[in-house]
């Protein structure tokens, strides 16, 4: 097991939310489509499984990392020195993505299910603005069970992409953009809010 991802899993074990760090059967699947994009945002990059697979997606994408950990975040800027890495919570410095352009999609590796109200509601409600701010966005996310992360903010749409088997445990790569962008697309079918809160209220946590 990675080391850095055992300790701080020690150390904060809720902020963390899963067993073992993300494979990279994970983090290809969580990068895939970001050459589309001008700029990348990734939420809760950990120890970097992510970063990495996006950087080599799309090296010359504007990327923009944001960790709670301070420790993290110091290592993950000696290790991508190319991105702009902001230690602390998301929904506190949000005045980092000021300019970002229109294309940008957001990359978000944040354990919704175990963390905090205090820290879930006010990332909620900045994904919200931030994807309304133009449809070509997009957020990208995974959970370790066949259920929403969260309920999508009003406007917004749910599409659950793929199953990742090979990742442990197995995990299901979703995109929440908005409803239109999803009738545009039509490429997978859309989680209903009504669906989504019966998958959430009767699937365990994990």
């Amino acid at each position: 097991m990675n080391l850095r991802f055992f300790k701080h899993w020690l150390t904060d074990p809720a902020t963390v939310g899963a067993v073992a760090p993300s494979s990279r059967y994970l983090a290809n699947a969580m990068a895939e489509g970001v050459e589309a994009f001008e700029a990348i945002v990734e939420i809760g990059a950990g120890t970097g499984v992510v970063t990495d697979s996006l950087i080599r997606r799309h090296p010359s994408a504007k990327l923009i990392v944001f960790e709670l950990a301070n420790q993290l975040a110091a290592e993950l800027r000696g290790q991508f020195p190319q991105a702009h890495v902001v230690g602390g919570a998301f929904h506190e410095n949000l005045s980092v993505l000021r300019d970002l352009p229109a294309k940008t999609i957001f990359v978000s590796g944040l354990p919704f299910r175990s963390l905090s109200p205090r820290i879930v509601e006010p990332t909620v409600a900045a994904f919200a603005e931030l994807l309304h701010a133009d449809k070509a966005r997009r957020l990208v996310q995974f959970t370790y069970q066949p259920r929403v992360p969260f309920i999508a903010p009003k406007g917004l749409c749910w599409h659950r992409i793929k199953t990742v088997w090979l990742n442990t445990p197995p995990a299901n790569v979703w995109h929440l953009s908005s409803k239109a962008n999803g009738r545009r697309s039509g490429a997978v079918r859309p989680v209903s809010t009504r669906a989504a809160r019966a998958i959430s209220s009767h699937t365990p946590t994990p």
